[in-house]
C-alpha cells in the first residue's frame, strides 16, 4: 500500500464510563418499573488517539461496564495500526477474541466503540462527514419517533412536531395502543413495543398482533424473545402486521437469521452493540437485499452512538426512522459538544467533519458508574413476580387482546 494513502498510526485508546440519569418518558415502561428508567443506564465513550494528534470518539453499549474491560483488552491489537484501515481493524479484533467463543453484544460493543472512533478519525483527517465516506447522503434529515404511555403524552409529542410515536408494554398493550390511536388519529404512525420481561409466548404474540392489526401499526417491536426463532417463524406465518426486532443481537451475524428467513420487516440494530458503523452498514445492506428497512434502537444509548446512527441512516436507501428519547435526562446534552437538531419531527444530519460530536470529559468524570444491572418490576401476572420468569404466558389472557376495558 502506498504511504500516501495510509492513515496515521493509532497511539492510544482511552475509555470514559459514566452513569447516565433516568429516562424521561418511556412508552414501554409506564406500567413497568424498568431498570433503565430508574437508574442503571451507563454510557461508555471511547477515544482513539493517533500520532498526528487527531482523536476519534466512539461509544459501546451491550453492558457498558463490561464492554470497557473488553475495549482495554482489545487495545493491544489495535495500537500501532493504521487508523484508516477500518475493516482490517474489525477483522483483527474479531479474530483476537474468537478464543473466548462467539463475541455477543459485549464483544461487538467493544469492536463497535473503536470502529466508530476510527470512522470519526478518517472523516476529520479528510475533512468530510462520515456519511460522505459511506457513499454520500441520500437525505438531509431522518424521521424520528417519540415515546408515549398515555393519550396526554401522545398529544404532547405530536404538539412538539413528532409524527410517529411508540407505546406498548407487557400489560394490556392493545388497550394502550388503541387509546393512543384514538387520541392522535390516523395521520400519526404508531409502533408497539412488546418486549419482556416476561417475554410473550408464540400463541400470545400471535393473538396480540391480530388484535393490533386494525390500528395499522408501523411495526410491532420484539413480540418474542430474541432466542425464540421458532416462535418468530410461527408468528410470521400467522400475521401480516409489520414485525421489528434486532436490538439485542450482537453484530450482523446475530441479526442475519431474522433477515435471511424474512422473519422481520424492520431491523433494529443497536449502533453501540452491533459492531459500530461498519456493523450497522453491513446490516443495512443485508436488510436492503431482503426488502427490509432500518430503524436503529437508541433507548439506552448515549449521544455519540446516536450520531453514528444518523450518519448511516443518511447514506443507506432503506432508512425508515430513528428512536428519539424525548424528553431525556438533561445531562445528555451537557456531556457532549453537540446535539442533533430536531425539526418538525426529524433529526437533521450532521454536517461537520467526522461524526461531528465530542464529549465533555470533565462532565463525564462527575458522573462515575455506580451500577449497570437491575431488575424491572411490575410486568408479571399477579402473584408470579417473585419467580422473575424470562418468558411466561399471559393470564388472565383476555385483557391482553382487548382494546378497551
Amino acid at each position: 500500500m502506498s504511504a500516501a494513502i495510509k492513515g496515521p498510526r493509532i497511539t492510544g485508546i482511552r475509555t470514559f464510563l459514566m452513569q447516565a440519569g433516568p429516562l424521561g418518558v418511556s412508552g414501554w415502561a409506564a406500567d413497568v418499573r424498568n431498570s433503565i428508567t430508574t437508574g442503571t443506564r451507563n454510557w461508555l465513550f471511547v477515544k482513539v488517539e493517533t500520532e498526528d494528534g487527531i482523536t476519534g470518539i466512539g461509544e459501546g453499549s451491550g453492558w457498558p461496564r463490561v464492554v470497557e474491560a473488553a475495549v482495554r483488552d482489545l487495545s493491544s491489537v489495535v495500537i500501532g495500526q493504521d487508523a484508516f484501515a477500518i475493516e482490517l481493524m474489525t477483522q483483527r479484533m474479531q479474530v483476537a477474541m474468537m478464543g473466548h467463543g462467539m463475541s455477543g453484544v459485549v464483544g461487538q460493543g467493544a469492536i463497535g466503540a473503536i470502529d466508530m472512533a476510527l470512522w470519526d478519525i478518517k472523516g476529520k483527517a479528510l475533512g468530510v462527514p462520515v456519511w460522505q465516506l459511506l457513499g454520500g447522503r441520500l437525505r438531509d434529515r431522518i424521521r424520528a419517533y417519540a415515546h408515549a404511555s398515555t393519550p396526554d403524552q401522545a398529544r404532547a409529542a405530536v404538539a412538539k412536531g413528532f409524527r410517529a410515536l411508540k407505546t406498548g408494554g407487557v400489560k394490556n398493550p392493545v388497550e394502550k395502543a388503541t387509546a393512543i390511536r384514538e387520541a392522535v388519529g390516523d395521520d400519526i404512525d404508531i409502533m408497539i413495543d412488546a418486549h419482556g420481561p416476561p417475554w410473550l409466548t408464540a400463541p400470545d404474540a400471535i393473538g396480540i398482533c391480530h388484535a393490533l392489526a386494525p390500528l395499522a401499526p408501523l411495526f410491532v417491536e420484539e413480540p418474542l424473545a430474541p432466542e425464540d426463532m421458532e416462535g418468530y417463524r410461527r408468528l410470521r406465518a400467522s400475521t401480516d402486521v409489520p414485525l421489528a426486532s434486532g436490538e439485542r443481537h450482537g453484530g450482523f451475524q446475530g441479526i442475519a437469521t431474522l433477515l435471511h428467513e424474512g422473519l422481520v420487516d424492520v431491523v433494529q440494530p443497536d449502533a453501540g452493540r452491533c459492531g459500530g458503523i461498519t456493523g450497522l452498514r453491513k446490516i443495512a445492506i443485508h436488510a436492503e437485499s431482503r426488502f427490509a428497512t432500518l430503524a436503529p434502537h437508541a433507548g439506552s444509548l448515549g449521544p455519540v452512538a446516536e450520531y453514528a446512527a444518523l450518519h448511516v441512516l443518511a447514506a443507506v436507501p432503506n432508512a425508515l426512522i430513528l428512536e428519539k428519547m424525548d424528553p431525556d435526562w438533561d445531562g445528555r446534552a451537557r456531556c457532549v459538544t453537540a446535539t442533533p437538531e430536531l425539526r418538525d419531527g426529524h433529526l437533521m444530519i450532521p454536517e461537520a467533519p467526522g461524526l461531528g460530536i465530542d464529549i465533555d470529559e470533565e462532565f463525564v468524570a462527575l458522573h462515575p458508574s455506580i451500577r449497570n444491572v437491575g431488575l424491572p418490576a411490575g410486568g408479571w401476572p399477579e402473584g408470579t413476580e417473585a419467580a422473575t420468569l424470562y418468558a411466561q404466558p399471559r393470564h388472565p389472557r383476555a385483557p391482553a387482546f382487548r382494546g378497551k376495558r
